[in-house]
């Protein structure tokens, strides 16, 4: 299989990019921590100058690279397939420095607690007692014993002495379907860990939009813990989309949060549910008629491809900055193995 050096100029190193592998998958393989967020071409994270060679774009959102960015030389890292050996760039952000560098983690499992139906918290310690250090909004690659790795975001705040993952069963998953059906405590895990760049900018003083479908409640709620911990005081819109009120958790967690802080406002957003005291329709439905313009916004978007894609082409419509939108698309394997076909 022929492979492509790339030069990664900001890591000082250059990684072998393997046919049909992205320049994004090969630095994240690699240990490289690049940025990045929905890893499918949406929201543009991973935006990089290409400063030598050729690379092929697979499909993207216009939104996350304009025709004007890639004649300016401008590439997505995770649509990216080196056609020759090359040197990229990232594009730094004025807060690249506050995040830690990702590394291995030995944990095991000290708590265990149904969610929902389909959602499970799990919750790791680390084996060598160290303090876990990330960024709220970032998350984990996970690997428990006998099962394949796969990506869950952390749901509490950095500093505290475990880690708190929502995972949810997804229908035929033997990762999911593991923590659901065997996972115990004092079970053990392997974790790489911090990854992701879709985390709080705490430099920002503009409004705050996050929205969360699933167990992408997850890294809102650290995203949105954190910000009210280090006294953010700019307006926080939290909207959680779900099918029926059987998919909810952590409402009245949220609605006390609200009670005890006047900048945050949340809602519950039901798509199926014919009768409930909740909002009903889809949650960005709620969010259009709540909300008008999201110039000079920041935006944190978690859950699945549909909902994030909506969420994008809303907020975009109305004033949102390409740089202001910070997504974590939750895919599932198969969705991910199609993407990539």
């Amino acid at each position: 299989m022929a492979t492509r050096h790339v030069d990664i100029r900001q890591a000082r190193t250059s990684v072998e990019v393997a046919d049909g592998q992205t320049i994004l998958e090969a630095a994240l393989s690699g240990g490289i921590p690049y940025p990045h967020g929905c890893r499918s071409g949406r929201c543009g994270s991973c935006k990089s100058r290409l400063i030598e060679g050729e690379v092929e774009s697979l499909q993207h959102s216009r939104f996350a690279l304009t025709d004007e960015e890639k004649a300016d030389g401008l590439i997505l890292a995770c649509r990216a397939l080196p056609q020759t050996d090359a040197a990229v760039a990232w594009l730094g952000s004025d807060e690249d420095g506050a995040v830690e560098t990702p590394r291995y983690l030995d944990a095991v499992v000290t708590g265990l607690d149904d969610l929902t139906h389909d959602i499970k918290l799990v919750r790791l310690a680390p084996a060598d007692g160290e303090p876990l250090l990330f960024a709220a909004g970032q998350y984990a690659q996970i690997g428990f014993r006998g099962v394949p790795p796969r990506s869950y975001s952390m749901a509490n705040r950095h500093g505290d002495d475990f880690l708190e993952f929502h995972i949810r069963r997804v229908p035929g998953g033997i990762t999911s379907g593991h923590v659901h059906r065997a996972l115990k405590i004092g079970d053990t895990a392997r974790l790489e860990f911090p990854l992701g760049s879709s985390y709080l900018r705490q430099h920002h003083s503009g409004p705050v939009l996050c929205v969360a479908g699933g167990s992408g409640l997850a890294p809102i709620k650290s995203i949105v813990e954190t910000a009210l911990a280090h006294g953010m005081k700019q307006p926080v819109h939290v909207y959680f989309g779900a099918r029926a009120e059987r998919d909810l958790y952590l409402v009245k967690h949220f609605d006390k949060l609200a009670e005890r802080h006047a900048n945050l406002s949340f809602s519950a957003v039901l798509s199926e549910a014919e009768t409930t005291r909740y909002r009903r329709g889809f949650v960005t439905e709620a969010v259009a008629a709540d909300l008008v313009d999201f110039d000079g916004w920041k935006a944190y978007v978690a859950g699945p491809p549909p909902m994030v894609d909506a969420v994008m082409n809303l907020t975009f419509a109305r004033g949102l900055r390409s740089t202001d939108m910070h997504a974590d698309v939750f895919f599932t394997p198969e969705e991910q193995q199609r993407r990539n076909a």
